[in-house]
């Protein structure tokens, strides 16, 4: 008898992306996005952005928060020693390390990290490799640009450790499911304006990111 399981009949499960939704600036927004079913938060620590929240504003909303929420801080140009204590003083559970790092910096890291790829050209999406890591489309203003990824790009590639970012929204999110990546990352294509989400496209966006992820064709 044949083992039904590899019978190749029978479609393959596609994997349903964790939902990050990045550059949370209010409890409002924050609590928005987690009924609606996202995994994880962003919140932004770079001064230059519009997005940006201090240690002390973080707190504040990480405090208002349910158990079993990711808690990622997106940083630009700082040291292992001040992630860390951002991330220890604002209740960060992950690191999101925004500009050009290697291994070493990492490993100096106390706090688990995700390092973004900035990506300029196909073989970029490599990097880092061997780890999760969040690929996003390279811009000087370090995100939020809504600047958009070929998906092409990831064609043939093990998607599996791989967080896509970049020009995201909620019309265009399920293009990307078919690649199996590990998570997705929105902010700017969720928005009312700048560092402030829209609940109804937040909304929309988690469901199309999980809702229509059942079965590879």
């Amino acid at each position: 008898m044949s083992d039904s399981f590899s019978d190749s009949r029978f479609p393959v499960p596609v994997r349903t992306p964790r939902v990050k939704i990045c550059g949370i600036t209010c409890v409002e927004d924050a609590v928005a996005a987690v009924e609606a079913g996202a995994d994880a938060l962003g919140f932004v620590f770079y001064e230059k952005s519009p997005r940006y929240v201090t240690v002390e504003q973080a707190k504040a909303i990480v405090e208002q928060l349910p158990p079993f929420v990711e808690r990622v801080g997106l940083f630009v140009d700082k040291t292992p020693l001040e992630v860390d204590l951002a991330c220890a003083e604002s209740g960060m559970s992950l690191a999101q390390i925004h500009f050009e790092v290697d291994e070493s910096y990492l490993h100096a890291l106390h706090i688990k990290a995700l390092p973004v790829v900035r990506a300029r050209n196909p073989e970029d999406v490599m990097n880092f490799s061997g780890r999760y890591r969040l690929v996003d489309a390279y811009c000087e203003s370090y995100g939020g640009a809504g600047k958009r990824l070929n998906l092409e790009w990831f064609e043939g590639v093990d998607c599996s450790k791989i967080v896509l970012a970049g020009g995201l929204t909620p019309e265009n999110v399920s293009e990307a499911l078919s690649y199996g990546f590990y998570g997705v990352d929105v902010s700017s294509g969720v928005e009312l304006k700048k560092g402030k989400k829209d609940p109804e496209k937040v909304a929309a966006f988690i469901r199309n990111a999980k809702g229509t992820a059942t079965c590879a064709p």
